[in-house]
């Protein structure tokens, strides 16, 4: 049936109200050319000023407020007009996958598009090693490991895949890198800081540019935050959240250049430290962070809290309407209050109702807020990117992690050349409570705040890596406790160190040794008789110098992160050790603040590391008691400085094989073999090659030297002729039965 005319007219006229309407319910296009902020074509400047002319006093101080997931609801954050969220350390959504992270974003940003304005969040959380929290996640070595490593490059792609990974989630802005500079070890953030000079933190900042991208709204990028300002890793004693007493000039000198060079790379935030400078609280002081970061530095984005930190300003627990507005007048934007946040709002606006912070502070934070929400194209792509969810956990990126934990590593001792170990030895021993656990290979900040043992995430273990490393004819046998173990090993790999801690935790005010089960461990492992290779996992140097005599070989390994196969990379000779240390290791833990230049003598220096010798030969220079076969002997320590073990109770027709001699491409032309004997009688060594009875290359002959302890090295010309790979077997012969001598070490000379 046909309309009469007028009713038709009207009817056109309901539809095209309604159609009118339906772009500004639903944030249109027409919408967005009516409104500047809305117009991705003006200016940021442009758009923060029309956008900041249209809010309340109630939307800014929303804007300044950043609450907890677990403390919110979608419904407040629409009511309140919450500016940002965040994840703490281990806050995760149920299952803990990298789809729901991205469903759970994306629920709380449809929360925050709800509101009149239609401002979207901000989502921060601490990917400091990768995107730590959810599980699956490639783990990068914690940041002390990197600053081993001294690869800038390799930093800036790090950043970069954690970007991804983050992005894959929804997540828009990352607390990290942390630029603090530890002066003192004891500190429970060691493994956070890059190293003790402000030259290899400032070098490291380029994790910044990886985070960001040339731009925020480079697809993949998320905001960086340089933390934690300022003097963090100086205070007195190395107390987490304390007083670092320094003049003006030193902490400028220590502290300040890493932030500078951070401001330099156009970082979006940086976050405050709980320290104390002098007596007064970071978040406290007005003069450091807007005169200095703010002014000095030029410093243009945002300046947030740390966890509920204002409420330390006093004192007192329980933050006070003082501390909001001594925080806010100081230079902080926004407000990190897990918790309290409604009270903070309640506070902060009495504040200004108050005339006791200014609006053009508010202003100024919301400036700095908006800023950065339109730089990261939040109003035009608020929702999860899920194109970069696949990209959690990938193996593109696990293998950069790999490469990170391989050139973190730092070989400190190397014992008669023990390492690199072959891969096809008969086998090899491994011990340690650190050997098979992803937890404690990871440390904290990993799934949970403070890190836990055991299978945390997926990864590889540091065992798995040497058994995925060594030849399938090579026997591995683990035990955490080296129980098992015997003389027939080729070495023992003993895995020892610290077990996963943040922050105030980790503060070892006390001893820094080893604990009582890694010592029970490795004086196990000690008493075969094998070379024990100890591997270190940690998150800062220990207290060793006590047990060092008795290893043969010291690796570094800091917190390797979930890639333990770049362990094993380095212990087979895959990769030549390239790593240095990034901070003083100490002969005792009483000498703690230890730092280069300071006049202590350490154990090792900064800028310590070895590498491989060029030959890449562990036989070039063999101690006798590392064999793989034996009839006859036994082992003992020798009695002389620097001797080590040796084997002894040689006697006629006793042999010690050695597999896997690589004698090289030409023949080797002599042989020194150091010997002691205090035998009445004479005989020889024969090195023979392939079996006891196999080919003979060389003899060496015996006689009396004094005493069984007194050393002596005899050359002898190689009569035989050996190239390539071989077993050599060091036979004794004549003697009548008796001892002939001990044996300590020899070397063939080409």
């Amino acid at each position: 049936m046909q309309l009469p005319r007028v009713a038709q007219w009207r009817g056109r006229l309901v539809a095209a109200s309604l159609l009118l309407l339906i772009p500004v319910l639903t944030n249109g296009p027409a919408a967005a050319a009516a409104l500047p902020y809305k117009d991705p074509s003006q200016p940021v400047s442009v758009r923060v000023e029309d956008l900041l002319s249209r809010m309340s006093l109630d939307e800014k101080i929303g804007q300044m407020t950043q609450a907890e997931r677990k403390s919110v609801t979608n419904s407040d954050i629409t009511d309140y007009r919450l500016g940002s969220l965040l994840s703490g350390g281990g806050s995760a959504p149920a299952p803990n996958t990298a789809t729901a992270w991205a469903d759970m974003y994306d629920s709380f940003q449809g929360a925050a598009l709800a509101t009149p304005l239609n401002i979207p969040l901000m989502y921060g959380i601490d990917a400091v090693h990768g995107h730590n929290n959810v599980y699956g996640a490639t783990i990068f070595p914690h940041n002390i490991g990197l600053g081993a490593a001294r690869d800038p490059g390799l930093v800036q792609r790090i950043g970069r895949a954690t970007a991804e990974e983050v992005s894959g989630t929804g997540i828009d802005w990352d607390f990290a890198p942390c630029l603090c500079v530890v002066r003192n070890d004891r500190w429970g953030r060691t493994y956070e800081s890059y190293g003790e000079t402000p030259d290899i933190a400032s070098s490291m900042a380029t994790e910044i540019t990886g985070l960001q991208g040339s731009k925020l709204s480079d697809s993949g990028s998320v905001m960086a935050t340089a933390k934690h300002y300022i003097g963090d890793g100086g205070t007195t004693g190395g107390v987490d959240e304390g007083n670092t007493e320094l003049s003006e000039a030193d902490l400028r000198a220590i502290h300040l250049p890493p932030f500078r060079e951070a401001v330099a790379r156009h970082v979006g935030s940086v976050m405050v430290s709980y320290s104390s400078w002098n007596g007064l609280k970071m978040h406290a002081n007005r003069y450091l962070i807007t005169d200095v970061l703010k002014g000095e530095l030029g410093f243009s984005g945002v300046v947030v809290s740390d966890w509920n930190a204002i409420d330390q300003i006093d004192g007192q627990v329980g933050f006070t309407a003082a501390e909001v507005s001594t925080s806010i007048n100081a230079g902080l934007d926004m407000i990190m209050v897990p918790d309290a946040w409604k009270s903070f709002i309640s506070m902060l606006k009495s504040e200004v109702q108050l005339g006791h912070v200014p609006m053009s502070r508010i202003d100024d934070a919301n400036r700095r807020i908006l800023t950065k929400k339109f730089e990261l194209g939040l109003f035009e792509r608020p929702y999860t990117d899920r194109s970069y969810t696949g990209t959690v956990g990938s193996a593109a990126h696990r293998l950069i992690a790999r490469e990170a934990v391989k050139k973190s590593q730092v070989l400190l001792k190397n014992k008669w050349g023990i390492l690199p170990l072959p891969k096809t030895a008969s086998k090899i021993f491994v011990a340690g409570k650190n050997a098979d656990d992803i937890g404690n290979q990871s440390g904290g900040w990993t799934i949970d705040w403070q890190g836990q043992s055991g299978n945390t995430t997926p990864g590889t273990t540091i065992l798995q890596g040497i058994r995925s490393t060594v030849s399938s004819s090579t026997t591995v046998t683990y035990n955490r406790y080296g129980t098992g173990i015997d003389g027939s090993y080729k070495a023992a790999v003993a895995v020892v160190g610290e077990t996963p801690y943040a922050e105030f935790k980790g503060d070892r005010p006390g001893s820094m040794s080893l604990d009582a089960e890694d010592l029970s461990t490795l004086a196990t492992l000690k008493a075969a008789g094998v070379p024990v290779i100890v591997v270190t996992v940690s998150g800062r140097p220990l207290d060793i110098a006590s047990e060092l005599p008795s290893w043969d070989a010291l690796v570094a390994a800091w917190l390797p992160g979930t890639e333990g196969a770049g362990v094993a990379d380095v212990l087979f000779g895959d990769y030549n050790p390239t790593g240095k240390l990034p901070v003083t290791w100490m002969q005792s833990a009483s000498q703690q603040p230890i730092n280069t230049g300071d006049g202590k003598t350490p154990l090792f220096p900064y800028g310590a590391g070895d590498s491989f010798p060029s030959t890449q030969n562990p036989y070039d220079v063999i101690g006798a008691a590392y064999y793989d076969d034996q009839s006859g002997t036994g082992l003992e320590h020798c009695t002389d400085s620097g001797c080590g073990q040796d084997v002894g109770w040689i006697a006629a027709n006793d042999y010690i094989g050695y597999y896997d001699v690589d004698f090289g491409t030409t023949s080797p032309t002599s042989v020194v073999t150091r010997i002691a004997s205090n035998s009445s009688v004479s005989g020889s060594l024969q090195y023979h090659l392939d079996s006891p009875t196999g080919p003979l290359l060389a003899t060496v002959s015996l006689s009396n030297t004094g005493g069984w302890q007194s050393w002596t090295s005899r050359t002898a010309s190689v009569t035989g002729s050996a190239t390539g790979v071989h077993k050599l077997y060091v036979v004794a012969s004549g003697g009548g039965g008796a001892d002939l001598a001990n044996l300590n070490w020899f070397q063939f000379n080409h």
